[in-house]
């Protein structure tokens, strides 16, 4: 097998972390904060909605109350997908993004409903966008993300198998990696 030229590989796997470092960055940090209970706020407003017949709980209905309602506040519609969250015979919209979520739920009174506008503070955005409630751009970043992050874990496992003095050390860690990550999946 030929050795791919080490030169280029570094040169690679160095750009390679530079360049994800900032994303890579922000799952590290809130990932590890989520982890442990710190998930970001929100700034609510709610409103009610006085409407003509009775809401059914069907989505695209609820849809399309919530998408008019913030089109009259001028606001800009969630990132994420729109969901039928039913408890019993109750049910409500969440609609969820990057910068807000919307619930949207009925009252007990059948012609007014509520809406819920929860705007994220800055930390609950990146939260939001960690758990893939971007838009489609920031998605495609995070699968390039996910494959540069390969590409520099495979880069830098070639650079230690090529040096005969890391080999040995190198075949030790990753078996010994492997162990320890069936091990935490199974006592999880």
């Amino acid at each position: 097998m030929e050795k791919i030229n080490r030169s280029t590989l570094m040169k690679t796997h160095a750009l390679l972390a530079a360049f994800i470092l900032p994303v890579a960055i922000m799952f590290l940090v809130t990932g590890a904060l989520y982890t442990w209970g710190v998930k970001g706020g929100y700034k609510t407003t709610t409103h009610e909605l006085h409407l003509k017949t009775p809401i059914q709980g069907e989505l695209t209905e609820l849809i399309t109350l919530a998408k008019n309602e913030l089109k009259k506040q001028n606001i800009e519609l969630p990132t994420g997908q729109a969901k039928i969250k039913r408890i019993g015979p109750a049910f409500k919209l969440e609609w969820t993004g990057s910068n807000m979520d919307i619930i949207l739920e009925p009252t007990f009174q059948p012609l007014i409903a509520k809406l819920q506008i929860k705007n994220t503070s800055l930390h609950r955005q990146f939260v939001q966008l960690h758990k893939a409630k971007g838009g489609t751009s920031f998605k495609v970043y995070t699968a390039a993300f996910a494959i540069a992050l390969l590409l520099l874990l495979v880069s830098g496992f070639i650079m230690a198998w090529q040096l005969q003095k890391l080999r040995k050390l190198t075949l030790i860690s990753a078996s010994l990696g492997i162990a320890v990550f069936f091990a935490m999946v199974i006592s999880s």
